[in-house]
C-alpha cells in the first residue's frame, strides 16, 4: 500500500516520503481501516524535526487521526466492518490503510463527511477538555480564543457556542477573520492590534483558550476578568512562555494545562463520554469541522508545510483515495 514516511529528522520539506509498504496487520485489540482521510495536526510538524515527545525510530508512518470505512474489528468493538468511523490511530495515519485501537474507533456521525471525521477527535475532544475538564466553562461566560482560524481554534468557538459561551476570537488576517466567523465567533479581533484592552472594553475573559504560546502570554493573563481561567492548549508560535504567579494572586486568575492526549488516552471511559457529548453537539447542528486545504498523499510535504508555515485554516487533510 501507499503510505507517508518521516525517513529523517529534517523538517516538512526534506523529512517525508511516500512509499510503498505492507498493510498493517491488526492485533486482538485493533480495528483495520481503509483510510479516506486523515488529520495533518501540528505533531506531525514536530515529528519532522524530531521534537515532539512520541519518538519513533525513523523510518515511520506519522498520522495520529483518521476517517474512514472498517476492514476488521474486534467481537468486542462498537464498530463492524462496512462502518464508516473516526478513529485515533496515534501513528500510521497517512496511508491508504491504517490500525487504530478498539476504544479510540468510533462511529462516524451521518451529518459529517470522511474529510470532517479526521477533524473530529484530536480537535474536538481537546476543545471539550481544554473548556469543560479544565476550563470549567459555564454557560453565559465568555470565552477568548487564541489562533481561533486553525483546527483546534475553530472547535474550540463551535464546542463553546454548543455549551452557551460568549465567543472572542483572534486571528491574524481577513482570510482567518472569515473563517472564525464561519466558525461561529461573535467577536473578532486582530493578534497584531491592540486585541487585550478590545477584549476587555467588551467586558473581560472567563476562560482564554492558548494553543500558541508566545509573547501574547502576558496580555493574555490581563484580559481575564477575576477568577478568569487561561488554559494552556500548545505552543505553536514556538517560545515557551513564563508567568509572574503575583499576577495571579492579585488578580485572583488561573493559569491550566490542558494535555488532553497524556489525560484521554490512557481513559477510554473519559473517551466515550467526551465522543457522546461532541456527538450530541453535532446532532444539535453545533459541530460541524471545517475542512481547510486537502491534499492527496503525494502532497504530503506541502500539507504539513502548510501548518509549519502557519498559513492553515481549519483541518487540514491527506486523502488517500481522493
Amino acid at each position: 500500500m501507499r503510505a507517508v514516511q518521516i525517513t529523517e529528522l529534517t523538517g516538512p520539506s526534506t523529512a517525508l516520503r511516500v512509499v510503498d509498504v505492507p498493510a498493517p496487520e491488526p492485533n486482538a485489540d485493533q480495528v483495520l481501516i481503509d483510510v479516506h482521510a486523515a488529520g495533518v495536526a501540528f505533531p506531525e510538524v514536530l515529528q519532522t524535526r524530531g521534537m515532539y515527545q512520541l519518538k519513533p525510530p525513523v523510518p515511520f508512518v506519522p498520522g495520529s487521526e483518521v476517517a474512514g470505512v472498517v476492514v476488521s474489528a474486534p467481537e468486542t468493538a462498537s464498530v463492524r466492518p462496512g462502518d464508516r468511523v473516526a478513529a485515533m490511530s496515534m501513528l500510521g495515519g497517512f496511508a491508504e490503510q491504517a490500525v487504530a485501537p478498539a476504544y479510540l474507533t468510533f462511529p462516524l456521525p451521518q451529518e459529517l463527511d470522511f474529510a470532517q471525521g479526521a477533524g473530529l477527535i484530536l480537535n474536538y475532544h481537546t476543545a471539550w477538555f481544554s473548556l469543560v475538564t479544565r476550563g470549567r466553562l459555564a454557560a453565559g461566560e465568555t470565552v477568548l480564543v487564541h489562533g481561533a482560524a486553525g483546527g483546534v481554534g475553530t472547535a474550540t468557538l463551535q464546542v463553546a457556542r454548543g455549551l452557551g459561551a460568549r465567543t472572542i476570537a483572534v486571528v491574524s488576517s481577513d482570510g482567518k477573520e472569515k473563517v472564525a466567523r464561519d466558525a461561529g465567533a461573535d467577536e473578532v479581533l486582530r493578534s497584531d492590534g491592540p486585541w487585550k484592552d478590545q477584549a476587555k472594553e467588551l467586558g473581560g475573559v472567563d476562560v482564554l483558550i492558548d494553543p500558541v504560546g508566545g509573547d501574547r502570554f502576558t496580555d493574555s493573563l490581563r484580559s481575564l476578568r477575576q477568577q478568569g481561567r487561561l488554559v494552556v492548549v500548545g505552543f505553536t508560535a514556538g517560545e515557551i512562555p513564563t508567568v509572574k504567579v503575583n499576577r495571579l494572586l492579585l488578580n485572583n486568575v488561573e493559569v491550566v494545562g490542558a494535555a488532553w492526549g497524556e489525560f484521554a488516552i490512557r481513559r477510554p471511559d473519559f473517551m466515550a463520554s467526551t465522543h457522546q457529548e461532541i456527538s450530541r453537539l453535532i446532532e444539535s447542528g453545533f459541530v460541524r469541522p471545517l475542512v481547510g486545504a486537502r491534499f492527496p498523499l503525494e502532497r504530503a510535504v506541502d500539507a504539513v508545510t502548510l501548518l509549519d508555515e502557519r498559513g492553515a485554516t481549519g483541518k487540514v487533510v491527506l486523502e488517500p483515495r481522493g
